[in-house]
């Protein structure tokens, strides 16, 4: 008796793992190096799986309920353990119990700026962040390459792994999608939900886990982009793209500023814009029509000569059809550095003299057609 006794106690009967926990994600019940008796009771509890784990390959895995572990239904340990012919004994194997219930309210975000391809902006940095929610729906390939052999794997262990992995998806899925960030900035909860079919083929086949929501809560922009944005709601604003040019132009006049097409340029603009004023219907010409000739009345006493040297000095100040990657990063809204980068690329065609690098105006446009 003595002998059966411990015989009974050196093997395992009931497996059996309550979780009293909310974080727990994979855990290894402890056979204290026992080996497990043939017809042991497995219990299951909802939102769980057991996966048998033997010798390093992963064998049977069975969902909630009460299970006898016999050859019938655990034929791949049983073909693993040599169990061919229905000889049964008492055998050794890792069981992990995995909790398949979704895991709310995750954070994620991105701890540099990712770099994308923006229809509006060209090439721009953005950083963003959220929550997602997930489950697992793959319990062996999540324990092959997520959470590993760790005995209680947590909630805090999985995001310290995932959180690049999450971020790299993101920026795949947001890519390929071709969403403008206009867009992505203005609709976080319907641009979220619109990347799950991206997401959630990558995280189940490479990690076993689906991704039920998905919530971009901010991204944020560069500054020179932000500062865009708000030069095309006043562009929108006044009209069109020529009187959004003289509108700057005039108040760079009128405060004194003299910007890189130089003070003639400016004043030839100025007065383009003031010649336009006139001429419109109860202008200053309408209502003062014996103004001495040569000279437009409320012109500040500039001259007709002047007035003729206007359209050459605008004509000076035209957009150059050659740039330095100083004058391309102004046109994009983007830093120097990243052009310079593309250059070098060859992403953007450009020709280097010495040292410096010229870029032609057809060039930027056929960059930014992709």
């Amino acid at each position: 008796m003595a002998l059966m006794d411990f015989i009974r106690k050196e093997l395992i009967e009931i497996i059996e793992w309550t979780d009293d926990s909310r974080d727990t994600l994979a855990y290894r019940w402890p056979d204290q190096d026992k080996q497990i008796k043939n017809n042991a009771q497995l219990i299951v509890r909802e939102s769980q799986v057991a996966q048998f784990v033997y010798l390093g390959q992963y064998a049977d895995t069975l969902g909630p309920g009460k299970h006898t572990l016999k050859t019938d239904n655990i034929p791949i340990l049983s073909t693993l353990l040599g169990w061919k012919y229905g000889f049964e004994t008492p055998f050794k194997a890792d069981v992990y119990y995995v909790v398949t219930r979704v895991f709310p309210g995750n954070k994620w975000g991105t701890a540099n700026p990712i770099m994308l391809r923006d229809p509006d902006f060209g090439v721009v940095r953005v950083r963003a962040y959220g929550q997602y929610d997930f489950k697992i729906v793959n319990p062996p390939l999540f324990l092959k390459e997520v959470a590993g052999t760790d005995h209680h794997f947590r909630l805090d262990e999985f995001i310290d792994v995932m959180r690049s992995k999450i971020v790299t998806v993101f920026t795949e899925a947001i890519a390929n999608a071709k969403v403008p960030v206009l867009d992505v900035a203005g609709r976080y909860s319907e641009i979220g939900n619109a990347l799950l079919p991206g997401i959630n083929p990558v995280t189940t086949s490479k990690y076993g886990i689906e991704i039920t929501s998905f919530n971009i809560e901010n991204v944020s922009l560069p500054p020179e982009v932000e500062q865009a944005i708000d030069k095309r709601g006043a562009m929108t604003t006044i009209g069109d793209m020529g009187e959004y040019i003289r509108y700057n132009m005039a108040n760079a006049v009128g405060e004194g500023k003299a910007g890189t097409m130089g003070f003639g340029a400016e004043f030839a603009a100025a007065m383009a814009l003031g010649q336009q004023m006139i001429n419109q219907p109860g202008g200053a010409v309408g209502a003062n029509p014996a103004a001495p000739k040569g000279m437009v009345p409320g012109a500040m006493g500039v001259t007709a000569a002047a007035q003729a040297a206007a359209p050459a000095a605008a004509a000076a100040a035209a957009p150059v059809d050659l740039m330095n990657p100083a004058q391309v990063a102004q046109m994009l809204g983007v830093g120097e550095a990243d052009v310079l980068a593309e250059l070098e690329a060859g992403n953007l065609k450009g020709r280097k003299i010495g040292t410096q690098w010229r870029v032609t105006r057809e060039a930027v446009d056929a960059f930014l057609k992709g």
